[in-house]
């Protein structure tokens, strides 16, 4: 070898040594930079698991496809640990991002106080195991030895959604329940003893991640879609809160409205004959996605009739509480009865605690005159289901006329101009 190759040869060799040297740096200080956002199993409450909603969604959060909204920031750092909700981004391909709901079943508070509780009750150890605890308790021992989920494993629950469940109900829930792989029996064999734990925990705790998995926003229901869980966290579709649009203009006021009766009207007629109820509403019960369409997005104050079912089944029967009847609120729970709920009931709280605020004082003269009177006597006057429908349909033949057809409301752009085109 000449000494110009020999040269040649050490010019190569520093430049590959400092281009592996430039790679060891970068690795060094992307590993670093993970490091400042990485997180371990307590944020999630993964070390609480099998005391949680699941983990179909907890690969998504280790390859970072599923980011807080602070990810996308330069300090790349985690939100406080006490909120109960959060701003995210989902992706599938890792190029096209779509915003989302990270969402603790209950607060961190709730969650801490609901953990100490069970530990003091059921445990002097100075350690306690909060699955193993539960895994003890009477209610999951009958959940372990039951082929099928019935009325009597969840009675007592302290939520308005299995107040009165229905056998047909309840075999829905094991049937279409996403945290499992073998999902689509109504009969419980499928489900392994964390499957069980994890579904028990789910309904005790908060029940809107089952609402999103038995009636999906794919076959039309006014929920937002849920994208899985881990630990306790679940991630859904992102929405804004009704509340922030009650400062809108006509034409919006007038559409979310419009869509707030239709889906009242839906909640009492549905293919299904289930009548879904309130017990409460404000302005958080309902969102809007991205694309103008309005969502349920708070099912805490819901409850759920079968209709199908005969009304003797819901006299009011004396419940037993137990520890999973206090993870969520006091013990034992207050819930209303649904013996006597009828369909006026859901159009009364719209009228007195959402559309005054949504189309007051949004419409000229005449017609707001009509509106006014309208909500007035349905607040006031309506005594039964009757009076209820006529004043939907009422109120929604006069909204009919502002609702715009542009862009802004895309879930109906642009086949509400398709359809004056060809009328």
């Amino acid at each position: 070898m000449g000494f110009g190759n020999v040269g040649h040869f050490y010019t190569l060799f520093f430049i590959v040594m400092s281009m592996k040297e430039n790679v060891e740096a970068t690795n060094s200080s992307i590993s670093t930079l993970k490091s400042s956002y990485n997180f371990g199993k307590s944020f999630l409450g993964l070390n609480k698991c099998n005391a949680c909603v699941g983990t179909s969604a907890c690969k998504k959060f280790f390859k970072e496809e599923i980011r807080f909204q602070s990810w996308l920031a330069p300090h790349l750092r985690l939100p406080p640990p006490d909120l109960q909700t959060y701003s995210g981004n989902y992706t599938d391909d890792g190029e096209s991002w779509r915003p989302v709901e990270i969402s603790r079943l209950s607060s961190k508070e709730q969650h801490d106080l609901a953990d100490k509780r069970i530990c003091s009750n059921f445990n002097k150890r100075k350690t306690c195991s909060i699955e193993g605890t539960l895994k003890k308790t009477e209610r999951f021992q009958k959940w372990m030895a039951a082929k099928r989920l019935t009325p009597d494993l969840v009675q007592g629950l302290p939520v308005q959604f299995l107040r009165c469940p229905s056998q047909r109900l309840l075999d829905r829930i094991v049937r279409r329940y996403c945290e499992v792989f073998d999902a689509g029996s109504v009969y419980m064999t499928h489900l392994t003893d964390k499957d069980r734990l994890r579904l028990l925990y789910t309904l005790s705790v908060n029940i809107y991640p089952i609402v999103l998995q038995i009636f999906p926003r794919a076959e039309g229901w006014p929920f937002s879609k849920y994208l899985g869980s881990c630990g306790r966290l679940f991630v859904s579709t992102s929405t804004d809160a009704l509340a922030s649009f009650n400062i809108s203009g006509s034409d919006m006021a007038a559409d979310l409205a419009y869509q707030l009766l239709q889906i009242i009207q839906n909640l009492s007629t549905n293919d299904l004959n289930y009548f879904f109820y309130f017990t409460s509403i404000d302005g958080a019960t309902f969102g809007i996605f991205h694309d103008g369409r309005l969502f349920i997005r708070d099912t805490s104050k819901m409850g759920i009739i079968d209709k199908q079912q005969e009304k003797s089944m819901y006299e009011k029967k004396t419940e037993e509480t137990d520890i999973f009847s206090c993870l969520s609120s006091d013990c034992p729970p207050t819930l209303s009865s649904c013996a006597n709920i009828t369909e006026k009931q859901n159009v009364i709280l719209i009228c007195k605690d959402l559309l005054p605020y949504l189309i007051a004082g949004k419409f000229p003269d005449s017609t707001q005159e009509s509106i006014d009177k309208l909500l007035k006597d349905c607040s006031k006057n309506i005594t039964n289901d009757l009076e209820a429908r006529t004043f939907i349909n009422e109120l929604m033949e006069i909204l009919r006329p502002w609702r715009t057809c542009d862009s802004r409301f895309a879930y109906r752009y642009p086949d509400c101009k398709y359809n004056r085109l060809i009328a």
